[in-house]
């Protein structure tokens, strides 16, 4: 009997917890989404108003690109999906980059007061360069679009890493520092034992940051570079813009903006696990 009622007791509690989780997360965003798309379609009964609503949007670019992502006609000519998966792979290669040189350096400069005086000042004036900038140097360097566009993801997004692990490793309490003079601990076990765990909440900041800034930059990049990829997706329907055209780069936005959410929800994700597998 008493675990009949305990079993009904945890159930209540679980229905409750659902109830709550839909109440203030899953409500509130499909109330918000509803009033913008009945704003932005109120907005396109102005005839002097350009930009498809989002009926005409939806009802253009259904076939193929909703429901077909993945189509592939050859060269450029392919589905949001492809154009998505591109952008994400430059994405994830510049990010890894950044992400792992970031931390090393981060932590190098971070123990190291003559160092950190050394180059702070040039890496504040470096961090201040709009991505863009650093592209016509990229494509000088490398001749090709690709690494190019690789290299702009990983100057970008290297900053926020790099600064956030140095001020990380600055901030380590001076009691870590003292019982691990107590211990003797020196190297590996120094870096797993105090700094790593006093440092992963500001790795995790600067790779947050990093990862958005990364999907913002390779957008804008690919613009420029051409060939496959989100971004040169918008552009190229830009250059030839017709009313279904503006559709096709509407949606290619929301894709943008979903995946730029779904990036940073995951990065969230994961240091939510590793910074409570620290304490």
């Amino acid at each position: 009997m008493t675990a009949i009622l305990g079993n009904r007791a945890r159930v209540r509690k679980s229905q409750k917890a659902i109830n709550n989780f839909f109440w203030k997360k899953v409500v509130p965003p499909l109330v918000a989404l509803g009033i913008f798309l009945v704003i932005w379609q109120l907005l396109c009964l102005n005839p002097n108003f350009k930009l498809p609503g989002p009926i005409e949007t939806f009802s253009e670019t259904w076939d193929p690109f909703i429901i077909n992502p993945f189509f592939d006609n050859g060269e450029s000519d392919k589905g949001l999906g492809w154009q998505i998966l591109s952008s994400l792979g430059r994405v994830g290669l510049g990010f890894s980059l950044a992400a792992i040189a970031g931390i090393i350096l981060g932590i190098l400069i971070g123990v190291n007061p003559l160092v950190y005086n050394a180059v702070d000042p040039i890496f504040q004036v470096l961090r201040t360069v709009p991505p863009l900038a650093w592209l016509p140097i990229s494509l000088a360097a490398f001749q090709q679009a690709n690494p190019s566009a690789i290299f702009v993801i990983f100057i970008t997004s290297i900053w926020p890493i790099l600064i956030n692990t140095t001020v990380g490793v600055q901030q380590i309490p001076q009691d870590y520092i003292n019982v691990a003079k107590v211990l003797r601990l020196k190297g590996v076990k120094y870096f797993f034992k105090i700094v790593f765990p006093a440092t992963v909440p500001y790795i995790f900041t600067g790779l947050r940051i990093g990862i958005g800034l990364s999907w913002l930059a390779i957008v804008a990049a690919e613009m420029l570079v051409g060939g496959v990829g989100i971004g040169s997706f918008i552009w190229d329907a830009y250059n030839t813009t017709t009313e279904t055209n503006l559709s096709e780069i509407i949606l290619a936005l929301i894709y943008v903006g979903l995946v730029g959410l779904f990036l940073d929800r995951l990065v969230g994700f994961v240091a939510s696990k590793v910074v409570a597998d620290q304490k």
